[in-house]
């Protein structure tokens, strides 16, 4: 007991350094992603300290794994450079009852971190969302940066030439309207101002002393100018990241909701794909008489759902209708099972990312064994590449899975059955013999006077 308390006692410190630093890195990407749209918009400061709070939530998901990689490599390195592995296994006690107790505690950070992903981070991810949507409707010239040009607006180029904190009153407006692909058209005005209708469906800009450029992009002659005082642009509020309220099961998006929730909306996505399966066949059966010119008959069960029919007159025209109905049961169909795959995958995800702390241990000791002439950095730049190679195909798996290329499980565990297969060999090999890699081929980077100066300095 003493020696796996001593074991577990050299994983402590590089854990929590590394976790903290690690945290530290992604609260710093996120202030530099965010922070120059949000600072100086006139929020309080108690609202951005909020919405990085909100974000803590998947920063923490993705430094568990990685500092436990960090810490594993730096406390089997730390014990093989002193020895110390050599010791107790001169003691009887080998490489595999060494890493027993690590994986426990991996084992039951697996468990918390499993807890974490279905019961804190839906909801922190949901508060986030719903933060920034009212921060978004509060401020809608929150996306447009001065100087730069916008496509947030759905079929419109936006640059301004000044915003206000207080406002979302615009100066020095420059529109290129991309609706109509048969015109260029170019809009400038003095000044504007933003704002949404009352169900938050549109966006609106009002501008001010202006002009209207339009231009045929066919023929490149018919050219018409048009000053005015006041006009008004109307578009979809998607751009903005804007969401009407509802009630419905799909308000959040799979990423917002536990294992349970989302099973729940399978079930149900499962109901409405097996009655547009059924509907479509009824509606095919319906389609070929008509095509055979035979009349629908009245006792049939397929003449209820195509009543509306009798008012159209010709053959043409129902046959049109009878194919307008098809697509949109295939599109709903296609919709339901999309939705369906982006759950199956994100349930996956949420057992897999937490089970990479116990994959990771079974890497981390044997190729910490083998480097124990490195340190925190070689134990870093190991762990950001096998972080990096697991990140690489969990993305890839996603999106593979997604696109039905391959099945979810497939895609979210592809990456733990490889880094896991790779360290059960490499614990095998490194319990069954002495194996260890050399970083003197690196000595070859750095200067002669400088090796020469390290040297007279030790001998010192």
């Amino acid at each position: 007991m003493l020696i796996y308390r001593h074991i577990l006692k050299a994983h402590a410190a590089p854990f929590f350094g590394s976790f903290f630093v690690l945290m530290f890195l992604f609260v710093l990407q996120f202030i530099m992603k965010f922070m120059d749209q949000l600072i100086g918009k006139g929020l309080s400061g108690a609202i951005i300290i909020e919405l990085m709070i909100m974000n803590l939530a998947w920063m923490v998901v993705l430094a568990v794994p990685m500092a436990v990689l960090i810490a594993t490599l730096m406390a089997f390195g730390g014990l093989s450079a002193s020895s110390e592995i050599t010791a107790m296994k001169a003691s009887g006690v080998s490489l595999y009852k060494m890493v027993v107790p690590v994986l426990l505690v991996a084992g039951a950070l697996s468990y918390f971190m499993i807890i974490f992903n279905n019961r804190i981070l839906p909801e922190a991810n949901h508060r986030s969302k719903t933060l920034m949507m009212d921060i978004r409707k509060k401020k809608p010239t929150l996306t447009l940066v001065p100087g730069l040009f916008s496509q947030d607006m759905p079929g419109f180029s936006i640059l301004v030439r000044k915003t206000f904190e207080t406002s979302n009153e615009l100066e020095g407006v420059i529109i290129y309207n991309h609706t109509n692909p048969a015109k260029n058209t170019v809009i400038t005005a003095k000044r504007g101002i933003i704002s949404f209708t009352g169900d938050y469906k549109r966006l609106i800009m009002d501008l001010y002393d202006g002009e209207i450029h339009e231009l045929e992009n066919s023929t490149l002659q018919t050219y018409r100018a048009v000053t005015f005082k006041r006009q008004r642009l109307t578009t979809q509020a998607e751009g903005f990241d804007f969401e009407r309220s509802a009630n419905d099961r799909f308000v959040r998006g799979d990423r917002e909701m536990s294992v349970g929730e989302m099973r729940y909306t399978i079930d149900s996505l499962a109901l409405s794909i097996n009655e547009s399966k059924r509907r479509i066949g009824i509606y095919n059966a319906s389609f070929v008489e008509k095509l055979l010119n035979r009349s629908l008959k009245t006792d049939s069960p397929t003449y209820v759902v195509w009543q509306p029919i009798e008012q159209y007159t010709t053959i043409a025209s129902q046959l049109m209708y009878m194919r307008t109905l098809l697509e949109a049961e295939n599109a709903n169909k296609d919709y339901c099972e999309k939705l369906t795959r982006e759950n199956q995958t994100e349930i996956q995800k949420k057992y897999s990312i937490p089970l990479a702390c116990f994959i990771f241990v079974l890497v981390g000791a044997p190729l910490g064994v083998m480097a124990r002439r490195g340190g925190f950095g070689v134990a870093a730049s190991l762990s950001l590449g096998f972080f990096l190679l697991y990140w690489s195909s969990l993305i890839g798996g996603e999106k593979l899975a997604d696109r039905e290329i391959i099945p979810p499980w497939i895609g979210m565990w592809i990456a733990n059955i490889a880094i896991g297969s790779l360290g059960v060999v490499l614990t095998y090999r490194i319990a069954k013999e002495n194996v260890e890699v050399s970083f003197d081929w690196m000595l070859k980077f750095v200067p002669d006077r400088l090796i020469t100066a390290l040297k007279s300095k030790r001998r010192r």
